[in-house]
């Protein structure tokens, strides 16, 4: 297929070549693929909402303990966030894409048979190992689809996300009160071994090995999608972005113009470099902020419900499990007009205003919330809260993808992946302490404060990726 290449003087880049194949069955299929990824890493993160109150009854567990257990899977997650990002872009998207849904999987069903607290912990903690890996998934799916259309098919693979914590919060609605903690731990592992199953169907993404100077195997693939699309690519070469009109040479392994990816810490380095040193920053602190709210409302809706303070204007219903799994459920369903309306914004109002905007919003919705609330108007604002924090966070996940060059776009979204952790491993140790000591206003005046800081943060970024092609190298 590659001498098909030198038919023609003329060249074409890899975007030029993803805009004429087209969107079709092909994008659809890797859809698919990356938003089981997504499930399963929705799933494996919600579940701590249902074994927490079930484990402190059946273990004694204390406080501390508790929140503990929130805490170690989002330790495994920022680890496995660097460490995958790292992964994929030294030895490829795909080989990653392996690596995760195996330890995923196999942690998965260890932590089923767990014989005491200290055995979930470690099991647990290498799920989150694994799940950390969860956004090479979006990285590879983006690396598939044309600019034009990037903003709206990333806001498909997001809905990937709120099918899992609706999933999930439907199987502890029927499974918790009737089978236990156990049962719900293998049947929300079914997605992770969904993903190894049928890891066989998955190719190389064509925009990394088009930036490691490999477009021969690049065109090899990208003519499978057109085959698959029923499209064809333009006539001519395929060379690298970065190589101008005037038809300089080739990219071929040897003979790149453009950067050959960069392993370990030099990847890090490039985030730190001046050219993307100020980003790099402010898409952590918003990182930070988006997961340290969006976590910690889910913790709230769990805690108000199972009563965590003793005075019962705050806790929706006390003592009530099967309350806990109708208002956790309730409140997942808020991610889909979140979703809906991230999808409108994105390529309407553009990544930076969305973001703010939508942080924004939900800073509004927990402010009555400082002082307590009916049952009903609680859980209304929970609801709406978590309505505009699950869209702010799923343009953050675009937003960051697209900021950083092919080169080490894993490594960046891994790397502020693993930095955003941060914030849910605080949000367990917050919300749990101080509602537990009934400290309700102070609990959400954290939240308030870290909203503002996330909007403000994510205006000071320097560009808006709103309708640009993506970039395969960066000069520093």
């Amino acid at each position: 297929m590659a001498t098909e290449q030198a038919e023609d003087d003329s060249v074409y880049t890899m975007e030029e070549a993803l805009t004429s194949v087209g969107i079709g069955k092909f994008q659809y299929m890797v859809l698919c693929y990356a938003g089981l990824g997504s499930v399963s890493e929705a799933v494996e993160t919600m579940i701590l909402s249902f074994i927490g109150p079930a484990l402190r009854s059946q273990w004694a567990l204390s406080p501390t303990q508790e929140s503990l257990m929130s805490t170690v899977v989002f330790v495994g997650m920022l680890i496995g966030a660097l460490f995958w990002g790292f992964i994929t872009d030294s030895y490829g998207r795909r080989k990653g894409l392996l690596s995760i849904a195996l330890v995923t999987a196999v942690c998965a069903i260890l932590s089923i048979f767990s014989p005491n607290y200290n055995w979930l912990l470690a099991v647990r903690m290498m799920v989150g190992f694994g799940a950390g890996g969860g956004l090479v998934y979006g990285s590879w799916f983006l690396e598939f689809v044309p600019s034009e259309y990037r903003g709206m098919w990333m806001m498909m693979y997001a809905g990937f996300w709120t099918m899992g914590t609706i999933l999930e919060a439907l199987l502890a609605l029927m499974i918790m009160p009737r089978l236990g903690w156990r049962w719900l731990l293998a049947l929300s592992s079914i997605p992770s071994f969904a993903g190894l199953l049928l890891f066989v169907f998955t190719v190389e993404s064509p925009r990394y090995l088009c930036a490691i100077g490999r477009t021969r195997d690049a065109y090899d693939i990208l003519k499978k999608i057109a085959v698959v699309n029923k499209t064809q690519l333009p006539p001519g070469k395929l060379v690298s972005s970065q190589v101008t009109e005037e038809h300089e040479e080739l990219l071929s392994p040897g003979k790149s113009r453009v950067s050959i990816l960069k392993s370990g810490f030099s990847s890090l380095l490039m985030l730190l470099s001046p050219a993307l040193l100020r980003n790099t920053l402010l898409i952590w602190v918003v990182y930070i902020g988006n997961a340290f709210s969006y976590y910690g409302i889910i913790l709230l809706t769990s805690l108000f419900s199972s009563g965590q303070c003793q005075h019962s204007s705050i806790a929706l219903n006390l003592n009530d499990d099967q309350s806990l799994y109708t208002n956790v459920l309730i409140n997942s369903l808020a991610e889909i007009p979140g979703t809906i309306l991230a999808a409108i914004m994105v390529d309407t109002i553009g990544r930076k205003l969305s973001v703010a905007l939508m942080c924004g919003l939900s800073f509004l919705f927990l402010l009555p919330l400082l002082a307590p609330q009916l049952p009903a108007l609680t859980t209304g604002l929970l609801f709406g809260a978590r309505t505009f924090i699950s869209g702010s966070f799923v343009i953050v996940g675009v937003y960051c993808r697209e900021i950083y060059p092919t080169s080490v776009r894993s490594t960046g979204i891994g790397v502020a992946n693993s930095v955003g952790r941060i914030g849910p491993m605080i949000s367990p140790i917050v919300v749990v302490h101080l509602l537990r000591g009934c400290h309700q206003t102070a609990a959400i005046a954290c939240f308030e404060a870290v909203l503002a800081l996330s909007a403000v943060s994510v205006m000071l970024l320097t560009v808006e990726t709103k309708g640009r092609e993506l970039i395969d190298t960066q000069d520093v």
